[in-house]
């Protein structure tokens, strides 16, 4: 790894569970690739590929906008079997940003129940293998994430550590059989909370890992009982330092540690603020008590700030409505604790929360309108000091499609 480079990391996703009456995610918040932010990101995570729980087989979860979809500039006359969709597009991306990265996230929170067979079954998890590899090939990917959110017990955290493995030496084998002197990267998402990182086998996990992407919010939600603060730092039951620090005593070297920052705020009604009792979730952007960054704060709130927790929130006093984000100051001084600490960088869940885009023909209306203010991405990046710059990789000759084993031309 180039020893200086920061990684700025974000999920873009493919779907949105919650808005199914439409034609799912990049629809409803109308965020194409051509909107990702690449000079301001080194990888991309792409969320989320499926998987079959009774054959290991990873496969897309929306052919449509993965694969199929024309853009603007796509043609519907090309010879062949071609690929088109968000995934063309993101090669494109490539192609103009050397820097960026690519990884197909697998899983994620709906499916990651599908991995608890999988992980256990030797079989299985050499089906999950040779399908995401074939994915990588097809699709023009510098590399896979794993979001399995979570092993219960002993024999899927074995399992786990034993699909990374067989992971790291398949896409070792991949890149060899190809001639290829780059290392495809191997990363997952790692859980924040101590009932679920205590599980994993983390030193033997560290071996096939290129980094750790942490999961590092929603620390405080619907769930409790009390309103609280979804991605501090510091203090409380729960936070951003204490599992990172867990991480590195077991092992993880500081700079495979990629902190998570939300892109999203949650919402507690009727409460005092922080620490005190709520009743009910605010409408939020597209799902209840969840609120898209970009339109955050709501207007007549007002913002707050802890600089010992590293955190804030905003509240509006007519409505008694508390809501757990990252303003532009955290985000500063997250990236300053990120650059402290030495760790690798930052990851977003996801892209389009983010200011700083215009959505054309997106619905508006309380929660969606945009506030004024920067990309939280930008803030962040530029508070962890300069990204890596090491290239991409572009050759997809195995590929089945034939514009990406002609690269796109």
């Amino acid at each position: 790894m180039s020893p200086g480079g920061k990684y700025s990391v974000g999920y873009t996703r493919n779907d949105h569970p919650y808005i199914t009456h439409l034609r799912r995610g990049i629809y409803g918040r109308k965020f194409p690739p051509s909107l990702i932010p690449a000079d301001n990101l080194t990888h991309i995570l792409y969320a989320f590929a499926d998987l079959k729980a009774d054959t290991g087989e990873v496969h897309l979860s929306d052919s449509w906008a993965d694969t199929d979809i024309h853009y603007p500039g796509d043609s519907w006359n090309d010879n062949g079997k071609n690929l088109y969709g968000n995934f063309k597009a993101i090669y494109k991306l490539k192609q103009q940003h050397r820097h960026l990265k690519v990884l197909l996230s697998i899983g994620g929170w709906t499916y990651s129940p599908r991995f608890h067979p999988i992980v256990v079954n030797p079989a299985l998890r050499s089906k999950f293998v040779a399908s995401s590899i074939r994915l990588l090939e097809d699709l023009g990917l510098d590399g896979l994430d794993v979001d399995y959110e979570y092993p219960q017990n002993e024999e899927q955290a074995r399992g786990y550590v034993a699909l990374l493995r067989e992971m790291r030496a398949a896409l070792d084998a991949h890149a060899s059989r190809k001639g290829a002197n780059y290392r495809f990267l191997l990363t997952i998402a790692a859980p924040c909370g101590p009932d679920n990182y205590q599980k994993l086998h983390v030193r033997e996990m560290d071996q096939s890992l290129d980094f750790w992407n942490m999961m590092a919010y929603d620390f405080a939600g619907s769930w409790d009982s009390v309103a609280g603060h979804q991605a501090n730092v510091f203090g409380g039951q729960i936070s951003a330092s204490q599992a990172i620090n867990w991480y590195v005593a077991q092992g993880v070297p500081r700079d495979k540690v990629v902190m998570g920052i939300p892109l999203y705020g949650r919402s507690f009604m009727n409460t005092e603020g922080p620490g005190a009792p709520f009743q009910g979730l605010g409408p939020g952007s597209w799902e209840q008590g969840v609120y898209d960054y970009r339109a955050l704060p709501l207007p007549g709130s007002y913002v707050f700030q802890d600089d010992k927790l590293l955190a804030s929130w905003s509240y509006d006093y007519e409505k008694k409505e508390m809501i757990s984000y990252d303003s532009e100051q955290v985000g500063h001084w997250k990236g300053e604790y990120i650059r402290r600490e030495g760790l690798r960088g930052s990851m977003f869940w996801e892209l389009s929360g983010d200011k700083g885009s215009p959505r054309d023909g997106m619905e508006g209306g309380p929660g969606k309108d945009p506030q004024p203010g920067r990309s939280l991405v930008a803030v962040v990046k530029n508070a962890m000091g300069e990204l890596d710059r090491s290239p991409n990789w572009l050759q997809y000759e195995g590929s089945q499609y034939d514009n990406m084993r002609a690269g796109m031309p």
